[in-house]
């Protein structure tokens, strides 16, 4: 049996890997954003509302956490089909870049809260109660010594929420969602190319690595204040 092989064209090819590399930081960058603020919200809403939390409240905290619970351990791919109904009625469409980011963001928003509720959990209770003593309320203590406790750790977390959300991104190309997954699934894997799926693989190697180097060396920066 002949196999042929066929040289990768890659004047042809180039400009759809950098469109793809430029889809999947505009993805990943903007999901990290949206979902990095409500994890935060939620992450907070997390710490806060547990018992002897400065915002106790137990029913609050047994609904965030089973909410949480539930979402966030479902597959990426499964919870892609799982939210096309409510992906259609948000976004109109469960193909395509914004459908795709819109689960991304449901996604990593459950994601980046229990990371945030874990950072939080190891503050010394010490400082929250010097606080108390003061007198300052709760969005004060949560502004003033919660946030900037844990900010070290938080930037090492928001990192690993960042290279979770690059490989969604790259599932995320089985249902049209651009990026380079898309790329290494429609000119690598599905067109019998392997050097695109490497090229495709080699350059999200190296977007996680620049991410999880500037990570360490800020979170580095921050906790030697």
């Amino acid at each position: 049996m002949n196999v042929t092989y066929v040289a990768t064209n890659w004047d042809r090819l180039t400009p759809k890997l950098e469109e793809a590399i430029v889809d999947t930081l505009y993805m990943v960058v903007s999901t990290l954003i949206i979902a990095g603020i409500i994890g935060l919200g939620l992450g907070v809403l997390l710490y806060t509302t547990r018992s002897r939390g400065i915002l106790s409240n137990k029913g609050m905290y047994s609904l965030l956490n089973v909410v949480v619970n539930l979402i966030r351990p479902i597959p990426f791919i499964i919870l892609l089909a799982a939210l096309g109904p409510v992906t259609r009625g948000v976004v109109g469409t469960t193909i395509g870049t914004n459908a795709a980011m819109f689960v991304m963001i449901v996604a990593a928003s459950f994601g980046i809260a229990r990371i945030v509720e874990q950072n939080l959990v190891s503050i010394d209770p010490g400082v929250i109660e010097a606080a108390r003593a003061m007198g300052a309320s709760p969005w004060q203590i949560i502004r003033t010594v919660i946030i900037p406790e844990a900010l070290g750790p938080l930037v090492l977390g928001y990192t690993f929420a960042f290279i979770a959300v690059v490989d969604m991104s790259a599932m995320a190309g089985y249902v049209g969602g651009g990026g380079l997954g898309n790329f290494a699934i429609t000119y690598g894997y599905q067109a019998f190319d392997w050097n695109v799926t490497w090229v495709a693989t080699a350059v999200i190697i190296v977007i996680v690595q620049v991410a999880q180097l500037f990570g360490n060396w800020l979170s580095k920066k921050i906790m030697r204040r």
